[in-house]
């Protein structure tokens, strides 16, 4: 059975008060813990994040394959609580009620109507047997007891309102009969059915080209604004949540190292990794005259993360700290700035000096 953290709740059986500090946050995830017993080993997928997203917010949580992105994203909406092998712990408040100590039926209830997700691959995520419009109408009905014909009318209608063609005929086909850029389309559809304040999109552009990836933002930037939903964006590519995202959170080997307002990370990054994923983004708005920069190496394995700062193989100013303190002693994340904080072993002087004097101009 899935070893859950019960310490949320109190011996009487009440839910914990709500973390302080985040009295005005939809979704406050506090030291979110998510492992997996394998054969080779426990594979830390996350290892203690925390974060806030407020009502109409967007928060942009990225980082490359494997750092831990979707696992999180996966565990807030309670999709890990049946695997055997996962042990979870921390804390997930959703407005105020706190997830991971609650029942799977109440985590149920919640899914679809609070929270919603858009997943990377909806070929995969929808069911290849049932119609499109059958699947909206199933996850509408869930939670609203009305007949299949009002359900497929609301289903006809949120096909209109994410840009389907002809959707009183779209209704009726089945996923393969879409194109790429459809099938995301209907699954923001099915997704955003039921109004829910909080959604979740895992890499919503993956395998798009660059004109449906714009289209999809757009979109899901207008329903943001119409439903006033609370965004999680995951993606590898910041440079789909430049314009996006209100904050940003960076992970790497199943922690955040950076976290702040896009504005901060995008502009006053204070991570070498961070700094890592800037210089290796493409622009369009001037000319290009060096070759991109990417990041050298390999992810950490969850199974065995390096010791002490775990970007410290990859990193280049891995032994500017003294007394090898980035390969021996894991740093905390630490506030740098108004509501930025880093982990990282440098001195907020030296940082700054590379970011000045190394980074910023590549950028």
């Amino acid at each position: 059975m899935t070893e859950v953290s019960k310490a949320q709740t109190t011996v009487a059986g009440e839910p914990a008060a709500a973390p302080a500090g985040s009295d005005d946050a939809f979704l406050s995830v506090r030291d979110l813990r998510i492992h997996f017993k394998t054969d080779d080993g426990l594979v830390k997928s996350v290892d203690g994040v925390s974060f806030d997203v407020k009502p109409g917010q967007t928060l942009g949580i990225v980082g490359e394959s494997g750092s831990g992105k979707s696992v999180t994203s996966l565990g807030v909406m309670g999709l890990h609580r049946t695997a055997a092998n996962a042990r979870i712990s921390g804390e997930v408040w959703l407005d105020g009620e706190e997830l991971i100590g609650a029942s799977d039926a109440r985590v149920r209830e919640l899914r679809g109507r609070k929270m919603a997700m858009i997943f990377q691959d909806p070929l995969s995520a929808m069911h290849p047997y049932f119609t499109v419009g059958g699947q909206i109408v199933e996850a509408y009905r869930v939670h609203n007891k009305v007949s299949k014909k009002i359900a497929r009318t609301r289903a006809i209608e949120m096909l209109d309102r994410v840009g389907i063609p002809e959707p009183h005929k779209r209704v009726d086909a089945h996923p393969h009969e879409f194109s790429g850029g459809m099938r995301q389309r209907a699954m923001i559809a099915m997704a955003l059915v039921n109004n829910p304040e909080l959604l979740i999109a895992d890499e919503p552009t993956t395998a798009l080209d660059v004109t449906v990836q714009a289209q999809i933002l757009d979109l899901i930037r207008d329903l943001q604004k119409e439903f006033g939903s609370a965004v999680i964006m995951i993606t590898h590519d910041l440079g789909v949540v430049a314009e996006m995202a209100d904050e940003l959170l960076v992970m790497y080997g199943g922690r955040c190292i950076e976290r702040g307002s896009a504005e901060k990370v995008f502009y006053e990054a204070q991570h070498p990794y961070t700094w890592g994923l800037l210089t290796s983004m493409p622009r369009i708005d001037r000319e290009e005259t060096e070759r991109l920069i990417p990041v050298k190496g390999q992810p950490p394995s969850l199974i065995n993360v390096p010791s002490g700062c775990a970007f410290n193989p990859r990193c280049p100013y891995a032994d500017i700290p003294k007394d090898d303190l980035t390969r021996t002693t894991r740093p905390e994340l630490k506030q740098v700035g108004d509501g930025h904080f880093s982990a990282c072993h440098m001195a907020p002087e030296e940082r700054t000096r590379i970011w000045t004097e190394e980074i910023a101009p590549k950028l």
